[in-house]
């Protein structure tokens, strides 16, 4: 029988050559326990990289739509609480405007206007809202506040009022003046004409919000709380008559401006629903395409553990093999 030997360098090349093999065999396997998935994904898809391109594609969509997503619920959210502090206001104004109606004396009167100024600041800094830096009701100028503070609004409003004798006059001089082009919405409004554009909260959806502090309904509630704030000054000089008959019509006025305001946050309602919705399909949508992505490149765990322990085992009886052939010698031999 012919033996084939090879000599010690050879001996030891060969060794360490497959000690480098299965190192790197340990580590592919190590990686893809840690990982879940093999790292030759070529291999594993026969080079067809399509469908896992077409899956990572899906999948940084809806990352995008996530933020989107996110952020319009903020904003939403946001502008919902804004209108509920608004149509509070006008409710408290409202119950309290008819009940001094019924009071025909000065004291309660100058009670009523004072209430009317507070909640007109309220009322305002609730459209002034700020959310993520920008203005919830300014339209497509969200680095802009809506509207000027109360003080301003009163001291535009005052001249157009001065010198009217019935509340009648007064209440169809400031309906004039909101509505004017040229009143209200130049000289208190500060925000942009142009709304908001739709927010896309899917591939396929989008949710729009188009609500400015120039909307009629705030326009109505604003007008008639700035007349109760401006209705016992010195300037207009109303009789106590006037006023009760003023402060109860414009309570009725009030009461009718607060379901419109009821409309508007029933509309946000709405956006805030479909962006609910919106953010949970994207939320499933992400699932199912994680789930088929793992499906193409994922690594058995199982199978990855046993391979793992293999190699090991062939490691180790490798670094035996080496130690007993670095301790062979003529000496040990002849023993």
């Amino acid at each position: 029988m012919t033996l084939t030997s090879i000599g010690d360098l050879a001996r030891g090349m060969t060794l360490r050559t497959r000690a480098t093999e299965i190192k790197t065999q340990i580590e592919t396997l190590s990686f893809e326990m840690s990982t879940g998935q093999v790292q030759d994904i070529s291999g594993r898809l026969g080079g067809d990289y399509s469908q896992l391109l077409d899956l990572d594609r899906s999948l940084a969509m809806l990352d995008a739509f996530g933020i989107a997503t996110s952020e319009a619920a903020l904003f939403a959210d946001a502008m919902q609480l804004s209108l509920t502090t608004f149509s509070d206001s006008v409710g408290e104004m409202t119950a309290s405007l008819l009940a001094y109606g019924t009071a025909n004396q000065p004291a309660n009167h100058e009670q009523a206007s004072v209430q009317a100024k507070n909640e007109l600041d309220t009322m305002i800094s609730a459209l002034n809202t700020r959310v993520g830096g920008r203005s919830l009701f300014s339209g497509t100028a969200t680095d802009v506040s809506p509207l000027q503070s109360s003080d301003d609004l009163l001291a535009a409003l005052r001249p157009q009022l001065t010198g009217l004798a019935t509340e009648s006059d007064i209440r169809l001089a400031a309906d004039t003046w909101f509505n004017d082009p040229a009143g209200f919405d130049a000289v208190i409004y500060q925000g942009s004409n142009n709304t908001l554009s739709p927010m896309q909260v899917s591939e396929n959806e989008s949710v729009t919000l188009p609500i400015t502090a120039t909307d009629p309904a705030f326009k109505a509630a604003l007008r008639d709380v700035a007349v109760a704030a401006l209705a016992t000054d010195s300037a207009l000089a109303l009789s106590p008559d006037q006023r009760t008959m003023l402060f109860t019509q414009l309570g009725v006025d009030l009461a009718n401006a607060q379901d419109d305001t009821v409309q508007l946050r029933a509309e946000v309602g709405t956006a805030e629903a479909r962006i609910e919705e919106a953010a949970t399909r994207n939320s499933a949508a992400r699932t199912s395409l994680e789930y088929s992505r793992n499906e193409l490149i994922a690594a058995d765990p199982y199978e990855t553990a046993a391979k793992l322990q293999t190699v090991q085992f062939q490691l180790e009886s490798l670094y035996s093999v080496t130690v007993r052939n670095a301790n062979l010698s003529l000496v040990n031999f002849l023993r």
